[in-house]
């Protein structure tokens, strides 16, 4: 029998972590279009919070589920900004969303059920799936439709051993947000099935072409979604590891039990943060989004200028899929990154749906943009004509 660490890397994509490595240990100029993570500080008023909270020794444990004035925080913004109704008891805070989709996962896929997810998709949820003796299932969507959901196909997926489905909107890899319509679709089949949706929206609040909407909110069955969100990307708060995982009351307690054995609770200082990320000025995140949102739009440009390479169009998070004609996108993505000083994630990492293509993400200025811009158009000329 295998041991867990040889399950994990047995479902580990490689080619995203070959490119990561190779990036690191190259010497040269390189534009660093791979990497999701906001290339803003945290706002100063976030870092002000934590730091008093540190120093008037706020240091301690805290209860399972977090503070409840942290609780209360992330249930006004659910309610107030995506329009998902959840009592503060009904919030567990978590060390990241990482940690909140492992415990989603946990809570509801048993040994042997599936765990349905649209593909191309996020590689780590297949890891999270395996960590619970669970089964993975990629459902492709169609690319001639930009990789948007098709209800349909994730309905036809199902079956008796299906316990939980990953809804991520707005995506990573593709930057779609989803039909609502969709959504409620699947949630509906889900319930019927009494199976969960995963609602992954760590990146709702990058939502450029319209108002977000939770897909709790969307739905008849509410208590049939598990919504994961984060600090990371709205508030440029990647290494205070703070995420939170609602849903209904009976589900969110077992929640809490399991996450007392992983990790016994979120940091108490990136809670004190996430308290004044929350209910603090906006200013800092409103500059971040319109920087985020240029920047789409520069990459939109930028893909239309350059022959035989398409995209589908970001609705939201900070990363464009593009599609440069190819089979082999770790080959290019190394060639890129070798040859031209470009790198960007081989679509391959990103499930079987993902193969020929590449994720960029735009989380970097203007200016390295147009230059990264100027050396995959290069390099996609050059790579053609060997």
């Amino acid at each position: 029998m295998r041991g867990p660490t040889e399950r994990v890397q047995a479902v580990e994509r490689s080619s995203i972590r070959v490119m990561f490595d190779l990036a690191e240990r190259h010497d040269g100029d390189l534009v660093r279009l791979e990497v999701g993570e906001p290339d803003f500080d945290t706002p100063e008023h976030v870092v002000d919070a934590a730091t008093e909270a540190a120093r008037a020794g706020q240091t301690h444990y805290t209860a399972n589920a977090g503070l409840p004035e942290c609780r209360r925080a992330i249930a006004d913004t659910m309610r107030e900004q995506y329009g998902v109704d959840h009592d503060p008891d009904e919030v567990c805070v978590t060390v990241g969303g990482m940690e909140a989709l492992h415990l989603a996962v946990l809570a509801t896929v048993g040994p042997g059920e599936e765990l349905l997810v649209p593909g191309p998709t996020w590689p780590n949820y297949e890891t999270q799936a395996t960590l619970a003796d669970g089964e993975f299932v990629e459902v492709p969507m169609p690319a001639e439709d930009g990789y948007d959901l098709d209800a349909d196909r994730v309905i036809d997926a199902m079956g008796t051993d299906t316990a939980a489905v990953v809804l991520t909107t707005p995506s990573n890899p593709t930057g779609r947000v989803f039909d609502p319509e969709e959504c409620r679709e699947v949630v509906a089949a889900a319930a019927d099935h009494d199976a969960y949706v995963i609602a992954d929206e760590v990146y709702l609040g990058l939502s450029y072409d319209g108002d977000p909407t939770g897909i709790a909110a969307l739905t008849d069955h509410p208590d049939h979604v598990l919504t994961v969100g984060s600090c990371s990307k709205t508030y440029a708060m990647t290494g205070w590891r703070l995420g939170w995982l609602a849903g209904d009351s009976h589900l969110v307690d077992e929640v809490v039990k399991t996450h007392e054995s992983t990790t016994a609770c979120a940091s108490s200082v990136a809670q004190h943060a996430a308290i004044a990320a929350l209910t603090g000025p906006q200013e800092p995140v409103e500059a971040m989004y319109d920087a985020f949102e240029s920047r789409r739009d520069l990459v939109v440009d930028r893909i239309d200028a350059i022959d035989g390479l398409t995209a589908p169009r970001p609705e939201g998070a900070f990363y464009a899929f593009l599609d440069p004609g190819v089979e082999d996108d770790l080959a290019l993505a190394k060639f890129l990154l070798r040859e031209h000083g470009v790198v960007l994630a081989p679509g391959s990492g990103f499930g079987d749906t993902g193969q020929g293509r590449l994720r960029l993400s735009f989380a970097n200025s203007e200016e390295r943009l147009h230059e990264g811009f100027d050396r995959l158009e290069a390099g996609l000329r050059a790579y053609r004509n060997r």
